[in-house]
């Protein structure tokens, strides 16, 4: 009897309530990240010029019809190189999520579920890992696992952020674990595993989808910031982050270098961080729920 009715006020505290609209600016933010996806995707087969092609006879030109953001000190296309380094950035920050999601989240579950003596043994090892600044030991790792790859970049970041991950999804878990709904789950005998999928997952989801948006913003400036120590991908690579490193060399003599690569970078930036605020606000995910 008591199950049953713990059922019943579950299944009316979680009847859908009217969300709120996202709105156009939503979309057009959303239309422009896929966008740069689709680009960064199709770039090999897009009729873009040589990213690397270093044309002497065009060197440092304004923006025209033959090159639309003009050239770089060596004659490269800027808006090829645009393109093609929205590559690394995308792949950098999605490889590292992945990473950080796949292993993170998971635990941040599981622990949250399961609380007692594996929580707190793993929730002890994640915060020693958070004491130590992410950003520092990427660098410090990045600088003596040379050569440097692709790979390695998004392996380091990705490892890196698996104990914020695994603090943003526990504390996410921690507030559904102790629903009605999931002790209801309990009594009438349901696997754990069912419970993890079936209860907490899809209530765990928009959070983790607003940070994961947040996450991958945040790595593309990390990208830019490791460029900038000449940690990230090697030249003649392009990335947005070492075409604005490049850029300050030349800045008087060509500022349209270091413009069109921090506008490109801003513009990803703003719209991933207001496509996670809105998605936050329609899930009604609070920052004290946090």
């Amino acid at each position: 009897m008591y199950v049953n009715e713990m059922v019943e006020e579950a299944s009316v505290h979680n009847r859908p309530e009217r969300k709120k609209r996202l709105g156009l600016l939503f979309w057009i933010c959303v239309g422009w990240i896929a966008l740069n996806l689709l680009a960064a995707a199709l770039a090999n087969v897009l009729p873009l010029q040589n990213p690397i092609f270093q044309n002497y006879a065009s060197v440092n030109a304004g923006p025209s019809l033959h090159h639309l953001l003009g050239t770089d000190d060596l004659g490269r296309d800027i808006f090829s190189r645009i393109v093609f380094g929205s590559r690394v950035s995308i792949e950098v920050s999605l490889g590292a999520m992945v990473i950080g999601f796949g292993v993170g989240a998971p635990l941040g579950m599981l622990a949250a579920y399961r609380r007692g003596k594996f929580d707190s043994i793993l929730s002890s090892v994640m915060y020693v890992f958070l004491a130590f600044p992410a950003i520092i030991a990427t660098i410090a790792v990045l600088s003596f696992w040379t050569p440097r790859s692709l790979l390695k970049i998004i392996v380091v970041i990705g490892v890196a952020s698996i104990p914020l991950v695994y603090r943003v999804i526990r504390s996410a878990a921690m507030t559904v674990a102790t629903k009605d709904y999931v002790v209801a789950a309990k009594v009438q005998g349901a696997t754990d595993r069912r419970i993890l999928m079936k209860e907490l997952l899809p209530n765990v989801a928009p959070i983790g989808i607003s940070f994961l948006l947040v996450g991958i913003a945040t790595v593309v400036t990390l990208e830019g910031a490791l460029a900038f120590l000449g940690l990230s991908v090697n030249a003649p690579t392009p990335s947005w982050g070492n075409m604005i490193n490049e850029s300050l060399a030349i800045l008087q003599t060509n500022p349209w270098l270091a413009i069109f690569p921090s506008l490109a970078m801003c513009l990803f930036l703003l719209c991933l961080n207001f496509i996670g605020d809105r998605l936050r606000a329609h899930f009604d995910v609070s920052e004290g729920k946090l």
